[in-house]
């Protein structure tokens, strides 16, 4: 199967035909038995409408469910980004052209409290969020894992790109076949018996083979944009968006230097991150400033040189593990500290105090981003940044 998946991912089909048919083999493989009832968590994109038809296709007894996740039914559409207005109409569309069932859930509230108020209060306390990975820990896994059980399907299959793969002792999770769409930073939250009921049925193919399976089918999607932005935070304009859940967040406050000097001010904590550079605006300095840290309570934020954001150890927030124990004189690991960054050499400390050892210095790493553990493509497990000294 591994040669197959190569031949979509590189093209090595005969012809769109051929890419197609050899992606639907792929995908049945991965598919439960026809006949299975199936839920398929429908975004009104591309990815999973594909999943969705296919599932129908196969001969399970689909339903799709979509979420909306907006306080406003009638929110605008905004192209680039996901949970749009047009969305649920593109997800509602997809199954009465395939014929399988479908339904819409509000989960509004759910959605503001667990993965947006978080996220403000995230940013209040000098962290970084990343609310893609709550949003999946609740609403997209955890809640539509319990909405599949109440309506007696076997498997909750989505349109990530990750591998569920079986292994030795159960199921693992994996890197997607395709570097370039690989998901798996976002999923390490996913727990054991989450893994066990879930599905991810284009993680081995690449995203032009997944629109030419939705050329095949007929769908309306087909050529829709990927989601890029946040979904709430329109433009990448997260300032304005925890200002307006937590008026008075951008209180102005002192920039010291790493000595405690005041060097000038900031408009606000929530518009910085650690490593940043930009938007510092202090000059006459004999080398370019960073942030280095973010003193919350104070309302500080610490600029240095690059030189002092370079760090040999990462504190973590309790581990959501996948791969059995960690030794107790650790464990070597490949791990990724932000979802665009290179992999580094690691080693992991798990027990009441989880924390990772670099041989080489990292650069840049914020609190509240994740660190996520590999062993080749192997998603062992992960956990929240606490802190990096």
């Amino acid at each position: 199967m591994a040669e197959v998946v190569q031949s979509i991912v590189t093209g090595g089909a005969s012809g769109p035909e051929g890419a197609v048919q050899e992606a639907l083999r792929h995908i049945s493989a991965r598919l439960p038995a026809p006949g299975t009832r199936v839920v398929v968590a429908m975004s009104g994109g591309v990815d999973s409408s594909v999943v969705a038809a296919i599932a129908h296709w196969h001969g399970c007894e689909t339903i799709g469910v979509t979420l909306r996740l907006s306080d406003h039914e009638a929110a605008p559409a905004r192209e680039g980004a996901c949970c749009a207005g047009s969305d649920i109409a593109d997800a509602r569309a997809v199954a009465d052209a395939q014929g399988f069932a479908h339904y819409v859930l509000d989960y509004a509230s759910a959605f503001r409290a667990e993965v947006m108020e978080a996220f403000a209060d995230s940013y209040l306390e000098g962290r970084t969020p990343v609310p893609c990975i709550s949003c999946n820990q609740t609403v997209k896994f955890r809640d539509l894992l319990g909405v599949a059980a109440d309506l007696g399907a076997e498997a909750l299959l989505t349109g990530h790109y990750v591998q569920r793969l079986e292994g030795a002792a159960g199921p693992e999770l994996h890197r997607a076949a395709d570097p370039s769409k690989d998901q798996s930073y976002f999923l390490f939250a996913t727990t054991p018996a989450q893994l066990a009921r879930l599905g991810f049925p284009l993680g081995g193919l690449d995203k032009p083979t997944v629109r030419l399976l939705a050329d095949h089918f007929g769908l309306r999607v087909a050529a829709k944009p990927d989601s890029q932005d946040i979904c709430f935070v329109p433009n990448g304009d997260y300032r304005a968006v925890v200002t307006k859940l937590r008026p008075g967040a951008d209180r102005p406050g002192d920039i010291v230097d790493m000595a405690g000097r005041v060097l000038g001010r900031h408009p606000g904590l929530i518009g910085f991150t650690v490593g940043q550079r930009r938007g510092i605006e202090i000059g006459g300095q004999a080398e370019p400033l960073y942030v280095v840290r973010l003193e919350a309570e104070a309302n500080r934020l610490v600029v240095g040189p690059r030189s002092a954001l370079a760090v040999s150890r990462v504190d973590l927030d309790p581990l959501n593990w996948l791969a059995g124990s960690i030794p107790a004189d650790g464990l070597d690991v490949q791990v990724k500290l932000r979802s665009m960054a290179p992999l580094a050499a690691a080693r992991l400390f798990g027990g009441e105090t989880p924390h990772l050892l670099f041989p080489e210095p990292q650069f840049g790493v914020a609190p509240g981003q994740a660190a996520v553990c590999y062993e080749g493509g192997r998603v062992l497990g992960g956990a929240f940044i606490r802190a990096a000294r």
